[in-house]
């Protein structure tokens, strides 16, 4: 990424995060850095910050709790020295999209005998119910 600043409406753009959500990270601590602001208040962005942003909404789309997000962030913003820590999360947060996952995939199995079993129902010219 670049030493490019954004304004709020860029980030919300590149980010898929309406204005007010991006609002509400900041206030919930779920940035791992200070938003700077310009000299008529309004917030200023980097690329990291919008990198780290990136990351958040697929956190976000896995699952992880907003509280969890907020330690990650206060974890990065303190800088070396708690990386074990960090990887704590993540692998436990892994842990719970593979749980997931297998979860998704056992419904998945499910619908697709559905589906094989009313197209077979169907191909034959089958009445009644093929449930």
């Amino acid at each position: 990424m670049t030493d490019r600043e954004y304004g709020i409406g860029e980030v919300a753009r590149r980010t898929g995060l309406s204005v007010h959500t991006l609002r509400l990270y900041e206030r919930a601590g779920l940035l791992a850095g200070e938003v700077r602001r310009d000299s008529h208040g309004r917030r200023v962005y980097t690329a990291w910050d919008v990198e780290w942003l990136t990351n958040c909404v697929k956190f976000r789309a896995t699952g992880m709790p907003l509280t969890t997000i907020a330690e990650l962030a206060r974890l990065v913003g303190e800088g070396n020295g708690n990386e074990a820590k960090r990887l704590e999360l993540l692998r436990e947060h892994r842990q719970r999209v593979l749980d997931q996952l297998d979860r998704i995939h056992d419904c998945l199995e499910l619908i697709n005998n559905k589906v094989a079993s009313y197209e077979r129902h169907l191909a034959a010219g089958a009445t009644g119910n093929p449930w």
